[in-house]
């Protein structure tokens, strides 16, 4: 299909089972891709490699990394990207853009309700067992109101696509959201490596995005200003994507602090530690998890947190985001739940399905995935990032036995998905363009109004064939385009 010197032969590129974003068969354009597949046929393979070192270069430059902890070490690396943009046509765009606001909606509502009335439970649309067993059910949030009734105030949804088309929800990150500073970079470097395609579409602006973030984060606080102080709460350098909290404050406006820059004062405010003395923060972006956030409360040797922050926070006088003790909605077995939710709170239709889902601590259910471990994804309830997840075609018969007995003694844990063949688009892997699968992470704000981003965060595998998209398991990422019809 390729030669050493990377000619490409667009009408075999395609040739496999998945949708492919890009080429539709035979070397044609999908819709409103048109514009681009021509433009990369008349570079051709040897300018597309020199386009890829020059990005390369770009991202070395401007200091973009990310730390893959499954590597054995946590030194930085260069950020994995792929100059082929992906595109998604505005007519399709405006009907992801409703679900996920309807989703992020319906989210809110649950974690607000389990918290106070449960009034889910009470109707039986989820078995009370299901959120009292959750990992990250926090007893230490029960009664609590945040401002506007929100509690998960940046989602960061991942959609995949199926073979025939279909777009699905795979699950929702609400606890510690990442990657969205990214989605940006991805934007500036495209424009640095491709400026002319900019004239030949109309491309959904992203760069508001931490004009959005901030006055979202605004919206929540306990004072009436019109400057709030805001803060991004990091855990420090030493975390994988220390550069997007860096990024994010910088972009913002916002100081970047630790936990030992921060301090609770005898009001129950809390105050940061400044060269100039005490200044009182109203508003804490924090990027790390709940054990962390307060000695007081969780964890007593976390040295990431603020002691007292908890008790500040309940009255009211410090707003965090996202709100502590969201994560229970992070939980993939509550995942499984969304649709009902959405019909329970507001009722409505999901907009956007879930994929298939089995959950193994029922017994039907557990009996027809233990039945086809050969045949499903299985994952356990509360991890991220990839990481516990058995693809059973791809595993081995020890692998799968191994996680038979994980469902057996905590069927809780898990839950069991078909495998999905994931879209793909191309990419360029050495001297090679092949298909390569990918996912969505788009970014929906919630505070005071709505804002999704346009388009989001397109994850890649860097492996042919490969369906892990997952950066911290050593996938990339590529632009993602919202296009005018």
């Amino acid at each position: 299909m390729l030669t050493a010197s990377m000619e490409i032969d667009w009408a075999k590129y395609a040739e496999g089972s998945a949708y492919d974003e890009l080429v539709a068969g035979s070397g044609r354009a999908r819709p409103g891709a048109s514009a681009l597949l021509r433009y990369l046929k008349g570079l051709g393979g040897e300018e597309l490699l020199h386009r890829k070192k020059a990005a390369e270069q770009a991202i070395r430059a401007m200091g973009i990394t990310f730390t893959v902890y499954s590597e054995g070490s946590n030194l930085d690396r260069q950020w994995p990207y792929d100059i082929i943009p992906r595109i998604l046509r505005a007519s399709e765009w405006t009907r992801i853009e409703a679900g996920l606001k309807q989703r992020i909606t319906a989210l809110n509502c649950f974690i607000d309700d389990i918290y106070n009335e449960q009034r889910i439970f009470r109707d039986r649309i989820i078995p009370r067992e299901v959120i009292m067993d959750a990992g990250n059910y926090r007893e230490q949030c029960a009664g609590m109101r945040p401002p506007h009734g929100v509690w998960a105030h940046i989602c960061g949804s991942d959609l995949v696509r199926d073979k025939d088309g279909t777009v699905y929800v795979l699950e929702d990150n609400l606890r510690v959201p990442s990657g969205v500073s990214y989605m940006l970079e991805n934007r500036r470097i495209t424009k640095r490596v491709f400026p002319e395609l900019f004239e030949s579409y109309d491309i959904g602006p992203i760069d508001e995005y931490p004009a959005q973030l901030f006055d979202t984060l605004a919206s929540l606080s306990p004072r009436p200003k019109d400057d709030p102080e805001i803060v991004v709460l990091t855990p420090g350098i030493y975390n994988s994507a220390y550069f997007e909290h860096a990024f994010l404050a910088q972009q913002m406006g916002a100081e970047l602090v630790e936990g030992s820059d921060l301090v609770l004062g005898a009001d129950d405010c809390v105050y940061m530690r400044t060269i100039r003395g005490l200044a009182r923060v109203d508003v804490i972006y924090r990027r790390i998890d709940d054990a962390f956030l307060d000695p007081e409360a969780f964890r007593a040797d976390t040295m990431l947190g603020v002691a007292g922050l908890m008790r500040a926070w309940r009255k009211g006088r410090v707003a965090i985001a996202n709100a502590p003790g969201t994560g229970v909605a992070d939980d993939k077995v509550v995942y499984a739940y969304v649709p009902a939710m959405i019909k329970y709170y507001m009722d409505e239709d999901a907009i956007l399905p879930n994929v298939p889902t089995y959950l193994c601590f029922d017994a039907q259910q557990r009996k027809h995935v233990l039945a086809n471990l050969d045949k499903l994804v299985v994952k356990p309830a509360n991890e991220s990032g990839g990481y516990g997840i058995m693809i059973g075609p791809a595993a081995s018969r020890a692998t799968r036995a191994q996680f038979a007995q994980q469902i057996e003694a905590h069927p809780r844990n898990y839950v069991a998905q078909p495998v999905l063949s994931l879209s793909t688009t191309p990419t360029i892997l050495g001297r090679e363009l092949a298909p390569c699968h990918i996912d969505l992470r788009p970014f929906t704000l919630q505070g005071a109004r709505h804002y999704v981003t346009a388009g989001g965060l397109t994850r890649v595998a860097m492996r042919r064939g490969s369906l892990v998209v997952n950066s911290s398991q050593g996938g990339g990422s590529k632009d993602t385009w919202v296009i005018a019809d």
